[in-house]
């Protein structure tokens, strides 16, 4: 029994304590009281976190610019002022087209054999010089028939991207003759265009003009950087405004690779076929074709000779049994 009566009196006296210790406080929405880690109240709380301000729209996000990016060349080339004109002519380049590749066949035609499409070369010139074609201009974005002759071959020129006399007064004054004719002749700083668009370029750099055809002008600015980049050229605060401009839209746009390299051909022009690449077999097996020495060389066969894969007589032009030697 009095084991009976304890709990009994213990259960009133824990019921009670519930009743006083546990009745819910009224919500008067006043803020709780603070914890022992309640910062002091002489400490200034840390302001809230702003939003950043957008940026210039003209600046590439910094995450995207990626080593090897003409954005990244383009951070190292000098900006100076443009150097007086006096004492430029073309002379001091070198003769046009020179063969500083000693192919045997002079710089034009090698431009055009690299650019052009669908190429007939004229007979006895050992697929050297460049008879018709055809062309997908990167400036325009225009399908031009090329025709050899004396009022047809215009519409078809070779563009120097950095224009010679724009690179006479930034900095090619100081470069050697040799270094001058390198520079006039090299495909890096080469591409056919359409002959009006590239008479309306004139020696203007990218400050003043830029490809009608949008869709080129990242990789052509691009390929300007990487000539001024190549051959120690400043350029003016106007032209890297203007290029920056145009990288801001594209700012993983790599810089363009030198001629032979395995993505040289992207860089001959958007849209512009490259010098007929060596074909693949069409399945395991397959035979494989060369549309012309070009290719030939190309896929790293040449010469070749019957009995070699690919090989077609008309690599063979003088009939000695052995094509595509020069």
């Amino acid at each position: 029994m009095t084991s009976l009566r304890t709990k009994t009196l213990s259960l009133v006296a824990l019921l009670a304590f519930g009743a006083v210790g546990c009745t819910p406080v009224a919500d008067t929405g006043s803020a709780p009281a603070p914890s022992s880690t309640t910062r002091p109240a002489d400490v200034e709380p840390s302001p809230p976190t702003e939003t950043a301000p957008p940026s210039d729209p003209a600046a590439p996000p910094a995450d995207l610019v990626a080593e090897g990016t003409a954005l990244e060349q383009l951070a190292g080339i000098p900006i100076k002022g443009r150097a007086p004109k006096t004492g430029y002519d073309r002379e001091q380049f070198g003769p046009a087209w020179a063969d500083t590749d000693r192919n045997g066949c002079d710089t034009r035609n090698d431009i055009l054999a690299r650019d052009l499409v669908d190429i007939v070369y004229k007979d006895g010139t050992k697929e050297c010089v460049v008879a018709s074609g055809t062309f997908l201009d990167p400036y325009t974005g225009a399908t031009i028939a090329f025709v050899r002759g004396n009022t047809t071959s215009t519409a078809v020129q070779i563009d120097h991207v950095v224009a010679l006399s724009d690179a006479w007064q930034k900095g090619a004054q100081q470069l050697s003759a040799e270094e001058r004719r390198q520079l006039a002749n090299d495909p890096l700083n080469l591409m056919a265009a359409d002959g009006p668009a590239n008479g309306a370029k004139s020696d203007g750099d990218a400050a003043t003009w830029l490809p009608a055809n949008k869709a080129f002008r990242c990789e052509y600015v691009a390929r300007q950087t990487a000539v001024k980049a190549e051959y120690r050229l400043w350029m003016t605060q106007a032209e890297h405004d203007a290029i920056a401009a145009v990288l801001s839209g594209c700012p993983e746009e790599p810089v363009p690779l030198r001629e032979g390299s395995a993505s040289a051909a992207a860089a001959a022009g958007a849209g512009a076929p490259a010098a007929e690449p060596a074909a693949v077999p069409a399945a395991p097996g397959g035979p494989v074709a060369y549309a012309n020495c070009t290719a030939v060389k190309a896929a790293g066969v040449a010469p070749i000779r019957p009995g070699d894969a690919g090989w077609d007589p008309k690599f063979d032009r003088d009939g000695d049994g052995v094509g595509c030697t020069s």
